[in-house]
């Protein structure tokens, strides 16, 4: 497992916590953090995805 899609898997898990965080607490700044983090975190795992389907083709 490519290290891009652990980092992205947290990264998505601290945006889902400062999402929450955010609509509780009723800030608005907050919660746009949080989703921008989940976004990011998404693109980095789709980033390791890749990476591990390259070299598993080049395995074969």
């Amino acid at each position: 497992m490519d290290k891009d899609r652990i980092a992205g898997a947290a990264k998505q898990a601290k945006g889902a916590i400062k999402e929450a965080t955010g609509k509780a607490l009723g800030d608005a700044k907050l919660t746009a953090n949080g989703k921008r983090d989940k976004a990011e975190g998404r693109v980095q795992n789709a980033i390791g995805g890749v990476k591990d389907a390259v070299r598993g083709s080049l395995k074969s």
